[in-house]
């Protein structure tokens, strides 16, 4: 397991980097794109050519979603960019879990039956907690909770969230059930480590 971590790793350090520099040249692209597109470079230019003929046809669905939602079609490259951006770092925050998780299930086995019931109970409490905070955002975006994507958090949280509403009272319009119900879960899980003598 050592040294599966230790390749591991190495894999992120250079992954990290791989993805910098791409996303760097991305930015670059975008923004030579972005002048063409809003006739800041001449449009007869080898450039601009160039650009229209390699990196528009990419750029084209991000610029019908663009369009779709009422944005003007030279925005595109900066919508481009960002996807980029929050995809490298969605990737490098997915990847740095993932070996954190291997890192706690070698120390967990390591330890023994208790340290995996720990890492059981550590689990449990935190996709819980992830499931609140899923289903809290996605309240302020007005998503439906029949969602594909957000109809899970309501079917892991609603069980603990339904006697919380009625108990729990609101201020002014503020639904301060998501705030009990996350300290709540808090206190929960350090109680169960204290009765079990873990932690």
């Amino acid at each position: 397991m050592d040294t599966f971590l230790f390749w591991f790793d190495a894999f992120l350090r250079v992954l990290r980097i791989t993805l910098f520099v791409a996303v760097v040249i991305i930015a670059v692209i975008c923004v030579v794109d972005w002048l063409v597109r809003t006739r800041r470079i001449n449009a007869f230019n080898p450039i601009a050519r160039r650009m229209r003929s390699t990196i528009d046809p990419l750029m084209a669905p991000v610029e019908r979603r663009v369009v779709r939602a009422g944005g003007l079609p030279a925005s595109a490259p900066w919508w481009t960019l960002v996807f980029a951006v929050i995809g490298t770092i969605v990737v490098i925050w997915l990847l740095g879990f993932i070996r954190s998780q291997v890192g706690a299930i070698s120390m967990s086995s390591r330890a023994g039956a208790g340290g995996m019931v720990v890492l059981l109970i550590r689990w449990t409490f935190s996709i819980l907690t992830l499931a609140l905070i899923v289903r809290v955002i996605s309240s302020w975006f007005g998503m439906s909770p029949y969602s594909p994507w957000i109809r899970w958090s309501f079917q892991l949280t609603e069980w603990f969230m339904a006697p919380l509403r009625r108990v729990v009272p609101t201020i002014g319009v503020i639904d301060i059930t998501p705030i009990v119900a996350y300290i709540l879960l808090r206190v929960l899980e350090g109680a169960l480590f204290a009765v079990l003598g873990m932690g």
